[in-house]
């Protein structure tokens, strides 16, 4: 069974903080932007000849920042599991979103806005969308994203041993399992930057 409900997870807080940082359950707006900036400083400086998938986009608040700091990709999906998400993004962003449930990517949910394969794209960036999910179900979710990219798969998780019965940590040495079972060709970590929380890149390919 999953950690918790997304469903109830995220509707609560969409409806507690509005479409803020709050309300896709982040502590706040400034370690989301922290986040944001360690995901920009990772990806190549001509991100706009390069695609991006955003897995579990939220309100596409990632592309909104990208276009405030004048590096928008080439081109821009945002993936989502709820259907709040993807109203919500596919306004803000005028975007392709597209609804997915990343840990198993098949048609879903059954009116016609689902897909059955995960979209195509130089990079699969995930922000935060992990932290709540079940070990199996994480890595899922790598593999899924990982196979998707073109080039590389940039992602946050929180970053240790601890246990908790909602939130997901993740150790450095499960982290290098994970890339070596997935024959990543080269692996990037930044825990440098906030307590407990690191970000990833795992590169099909040398830049």
């Amino acid at each position: 069974m999953p950690r918790v409900d997304s469903q109830k997870f995220y509707s609560s807080a969409i409806d507690k903080y509005g479409i803020t940082a709050k309300g896709v359950n982040w502590h706040s707006k400034e370690s989301q932007k922290m986040r944001f900036d360690i995901i920009l400083e990772i990806l190549p400086d001509d991100i706009s000849s390069y695609s991006i998938a955003d897995a579990g986009c939220g309100f596409g608040d990632l592309y909104l920042y990208m276009l405030k700091k004048k590096m928008a990709p080439k081109e821009y999906i945002g993936i989502d599991s709820l259907i709040d998400m993807y109203s919500i993004a596919s306004e803000r962003t005028g975007c392709e979103i597209v609804i997915a449930d990343i840990c198993a990517p098949r048609a879903f949910p059954p009116d016609g806005r689902g897909i059955d394969e995960l979209p195509s794209a130089d990079f699969y960036i995930c922000s935060g969308a992990m932290n709540v999910l079940e070990s199996f179900e994480t890595h899922l979710f790598v593999r899924n994203c990982f196979s998707s990219c073109n080039i590389g798969f940039i992602f946050n998780v929180l970053h240790g041993d601890k246990k908790s019965e909602t939130y997901n940590y993740l150790t450095t040495e499960q982290i290098e399992q994970m890339a070596l079972e997935l024959g990543v060709n080269s692996l990037i970590l930044r825990d440098d930057y906030m307590e407990d929380d690191i970000t990833v890149m795992f590169l099909k390919e040398q830049l």
